[in-house]
Formats: C-alpha cells, sequence, structure tokens
C-alpha cells in the first residue's frame, strides 16, 4: 500500500467534486474534502472530519486509508460517515471500492460499550446475504431487537417489525417505517435482517439506502450490466430499502425501483421500507411506487415521552459499565433531549466519553459544560417537515405540494417561502434543504432564498405572511 505524509488538504469551498482517475489520490482527497465541507457545514465537517488524514492507498486493491487521531473519533466517523465517505470517493474515483477508517498509531481506546453476551451474533449473521458480491450493505451488529428500547411511541412499529422477521408466512406483503430522523427506522431495519438470519441462516438478507440504490444501478447501467443488478436485487428473500425518500425525481431510477419491488412482492419474499415520510407525501416520487408502498401495513415511529427517554438512557448506561452517572444527570438529559433518540444517545455518548478522556467525574455541572453547544440548539430545534406543514396551513395548500414538479404560482410561492425559512431557521445544508423538497438542486433553493428575501423588500403582504409564519415556528 502507498503511504504518505498525512495529506489532509485545504478548506476551501471549491466547486471541483470530482477528478480524473488518473490524477493523484491527494487531489481526489482535497476534492472530497471540499464536497464534504459544503454539504455537511462547517461545524460538523471542522469537529469530526477535519482532522481526518488521507495516509495510504493502493490503487489495485481500490482501497483507501483514512485516520482519525482517536478511537473515539475513528469510531464515530466510521458509524456515522462511512457510507458518504464510500460514495464520495468512488464518484470521484471509480477504481475506489473500500474506505478503511483507523485510529493513528498508539490512539489510546476507552472502553466504552460492551455488548451483552445475548447480543452477539454469529459469523453467519453478520453478513448481509449469502454471496461475497453483494450489492447491499452489512448489518449493524449493535442494531438488534434486544438493543430497542420500546414505548408508546414505537410499539406498534416494533411488533411489526418482529412479525416480519417471524420466518413463518408474514401477515402483510410489505412494511413501510416513516418517522423523523433518529427515531430508529434504521435500527428496526437491521434488526429485521439480523432475526430473519438468525432463524434462516442461509437465506439472502439485503440491506441497502436509497442512495447506494441509486448509486449501484448508475454503475450497472454505466457497465452494461443491468441485468446483474436486477438478478441480485430480485434474489433476496428479505429485502430492506432505508430512506426511500431519496429516490425523488430520479425517473430511471424510480422506474427500476418499482418493477423490483413488484417482482419482489408478487414473488412472496419480504420487502421493508423506511421513509422521513408517509407514502402518499412522498411528492416526487412516482405515485405507482407510493401506491404499492401503501398497499402493505404502514406505522410510524414518533418522539418518546420522557419516560421512555429515561428507560433509553437506562439502558445505554447498562452498557457502559465504566461510567459512573448520577441518577441527576441521566433525568437531565433525558428531559433536555427530546427531538430525536439519536441526539440523546449522542448526548450521552459524549458526555462518558469526555469523562473517561478527561478523567474527570460526571456530575450535572461536567455535564452542561461539555454539552454547551448542543444545548443552545436543543432549545427549540425546527424541522423542515415543520416548516413545510405550517406553510401548507397558511397558504392552504397540500404537503405533497411542497415535494411536487407544480410550478403553478399559487404552490410555487409557498414553497419558495419554505425553503427561506429551511434555511433561516434550520441548521440544513442547501443540497439538503434541496433533497426535501423533491430532490431539487441546490442552486434552486439558493434562487427561492434570494426571490424571497426580494420580494419581502417590495410586497407587504408576502412579508407579513412570512412574519407570522416566523411567530407561528418560534414560539
Amino acid at each position: 500500500m502507498r503511504q504518505d505524509n498525512g495529506l489532509d488538504g485545504s478548506d476551501s469551498d471549491s466547486n471541483t467534486d470530482s477528478v480524473d482517475s488518473h490524477q493523484p489520490f491527494e487531489a481526489a482527497w482535497q476534492a472530497i474534502r471540499n464536497g464534504l465541507r459544503r454539504d455537511l457545514g462547517a461545524r460538523t465537517f471542522d469537529h469530526w472530519l477535519k482532522p481526518m488524514k488521507l495516509i495510504g492507498f493502493e490503487e489495485e486493491a481500490g482501497q483507501v486509508r483514512l485516520e482519525l487521531p482517536s478511537h473515539f473519533m475513528a469510531d464515530w466517523v466510521r458509524e456515522h460517515y462511512s457510507d458518504r465517505l464510500r460514495y464520495a470517493w468512488r464518484a470521484t474515483v471509480p477504481s475506489v471500492r473500500e474506505i478503511d477508517i483507523v485510529a493513528a498509531e498508539g490512539a489510546s481506546r476507552p472502553a466504552l460499550f460492551i455488548v451483552g453476551e445475548e447480543d452477539v451474533l454469529p459469523p453467519t449473521e453478520q453478513l448481509t446475504g449469502t454471496s461475497g458480491d453483494s450489492i447491499g450493505t452489512p448489518l449493524e451488529n449493535r442494531y438488534v431487537f434486544s438493543n430497542f428500547v420500546t414505548g408508546t411511541a414505537n410499539e406498534v412499529a416494533f411488533n411489526a417489525a418482529r412479525m416480519m422477521a417471524d420466518v413463518g408466512v408474514p401477515m402483510f406483503s410489505s412494511l413501510y417505517i416513516h418517522a423523523g430522523t433518529g427515531l430508529g427506522k434504521t435500527h428496526l431495519l437491521h434488526a429485521i435482517g439480523h432475526e430473519f438470519l438468525r432463524q434462516k441462516p442461509r437465506s439472502n438478507v439485503l440491506y441497502m439506502s436509497a442512495e447506494k440504490f441509486m448509486y449501484e444501478f448508475v454503475s450497472a447501467m454505466r457497465e452494461k450490466d443491468t441485468i446483474g443488478f436486477k438478478q441480485k436485487l430480485r434474489s433476496a428473500d428479505l429485502l430492506l430499502v432505508d430512506d426511500v425518500q431519496f429516490i425523488a425525481g430520479k425517473e430511471a431510477t424510480q422506474e427500476e425501483f418499482f418493477h423490483t419491488i413488484n417482482e419482489i412482492i408478487a414473488t412472496g419474499h419480504r420487502l421493508v421500507i423506511s421513509a422521513d415520510r408517509p407514502p402518499h407525501e412522498l411528492g416526487a416520487v412516482d405515485k405507482r411506487i407510493a401506491s404499492r408502498l401503501a398497499g402493505g401495513l404502514v406505522t410510524d415511529l414518533r418522539q418518546p415521552d420522557l419516560d421512555h427517554r429515561r428507560r433509553i438512557v437506562s439502558h445505554k448506561l447498562g452498557q457502559m459499565p465504566q461510567a459512573d452517572m448520577p441518577r441527576d444527570v441521566a433525568d437531565f438529559l433525558a428531559q433536555r433531549f427530546s427531538a430525536s433518540i439519536r441526539e440523546l444517545e449522542g448526548a450521552l455518548t459524549r458526555v462518558v466519553a469526555y469523562s473517561l478522556l478527561s478523567k474527570r467525574p460526571i456530575d450535572l455541572a461536567f455535564a452542561q459544560e461539555t454539552l454547551a453547544d448542543l444545548l443552545r440548539h436543543s432549545q427549540r430545534r425546527i424541522t423542515i417537515d415543520e416548516i413545510q406543514r405550517s406553510v401548507c396551513e397558511h397558504y392552504g395548500i397540500r404537503h405533497a405540494e411542497m415535494t411536487s414538479a407544480r410550478r403553478a404560482r399559487e404552490v410555487a410561492r409557498p414553497r419558495q417561502v419554505a425553503m427561506y425559512l429551511a434555511k433561516r431557521l434550520t441548521p440544513r445544508s442547501l443540497p439538503e434543504i434541496g433533497r426535501r423538497f423533491g430532490g431539487r438542486d441546490h442552486t434552486t433553493v439558493i434562487h427561492a432564498i434570494k426571490r424571497i428575501k426580494e420580494l419581502r423588500a417590495a410586497d407587504s403582504e408576502l412579508d407579513s405572511d412570512v412574519r407570522s409564519l416566523l411567530r407561528k415556528l418560534e414560539n
């Protein structure tokens, strides 16, 4: 493997996102860093990805090796950004197939998590499918049913997931789980896959995100191997597709996805889909797909109540025997981080990790100091979905119009207002906002923001609308 001197590039916001595969890997890494910083935002990039170094690559094996200064950071980036990094490298240097994210040599490893013996999976259950050339993504070992804390907000979805994982005759043709970010959709999809493999070890379970579906489909078309792609997908005994809303606006991909889910269901195989909204609100997703997905069982995950969040904290602490967290701190976390389970778990992990790394005991003052930036942002977290619903209610249009292709003024203007408010009231990047409005390009979002700013200065009625919406959303 070729080694370098830890080239980590600069942080300029260059618009160059692709590099000829014959150019040096260092140049590719520079372009990838620029794109990640722009897409993820400066704060996220600087905190987790800026310290990452390109330490080696092996062109023949198609492997890139990236290094972070600690095991904690390496584990975190591997868990949250490995897929994004892999897709970015593949899009920039098509010969790259694998990303190896490691900690710097000699970095200490605080033992944060001890998984219970019942959650250790045998080797055959750590694979997605039975073939070595699977186009799916490996299942996460920690996402099993025994690690999912249930409550009134998620018990229906949890029980439906258990039923879909049972190898007996399923009660429904497909399962569609929808929820906001960080409420457990991905956990349930992985848990279904693990349980199905536990009961039927030689079955072919295929898990993939909608973004990976698109990437693999485009790659298959480029390599003129769409037949092979279809065969791999449709041979799955259980197909799990995460975040299906991201296929919005991609006509060729949607056509293939439609035929795939039709065949999976028609052959009696199992289909589980997750998304951030119900099927009828997918907007720019083909109506045939939405109708097909609505034909199975549709269920949701809601925000957990305080008692549920307390039990989540207790469960996670049970997996961290090194953590000595007083009850008042655990209760403080449960009260203050209510937007999502992921946010709550992230806050808990940070407090425990910082305590171990700094060798300081955990008390309320330490938790408040450690989580100061997160606490500021958790005071009132406004979501894009909340903005869209408020705008639709104000203007009397359907929520689906936010993601539709309609350009009539009575729809386009409220949509522009919602984009403007999304940029003003949320930390989401322009590409992220565009995706939530039917897969629109970030330049469309820029135009909408600019247009609403101009109209607010010239149109008192529209300015009054925006002010009214701001008051409603911020209170």
